[in-house]
C-alpha cells in the first residue's frame, strides 16, 4: 500500500505481505469450503437415485409377490 509508505517504511512491506498470505489462506479456504459443500450436496442425489431404484426394484418385487398369491 502506497498510501501507507510515508507514515511507516519499515513495517509496511512485511504488513503487506502478511495481509496477502492472509488474504490468499483465506480465499484458498473459501474454495475447499465451496467444492466440500458441492460434493456433500451431490452425492446424496446419486445415493438417492440408487435409493429410488431399489425401492422401485422391492415393490416390483412386492408386486410380483401379491401377483403369486
Amino acid at each position: 500500500m502506497k498510501t501507507l509508505e510515508w507514515w511507516d517504511k519499515s513495517g509496511t512491506g512485511q504488513e503487506e505481505t502478511k495481509l496477502q498470505n492472509a488474504s490468499k489462506l483465506i480465499v484458498h479456504m473459501a474454495i475447499q469450503q465451496a467444492v466440500q459443500q458441492f460434493s456433500q450436496e451431490s452425492h446424496p442425489k446419486e445415493k438417492g437415485t440408487g435409493n429410488h431404484v431399489s425401492l422401485q426394484f422391492e415393490r416390483g418385487q412386492l408386486a410380483k409377490k401379491h401377483k403369486k398369491k
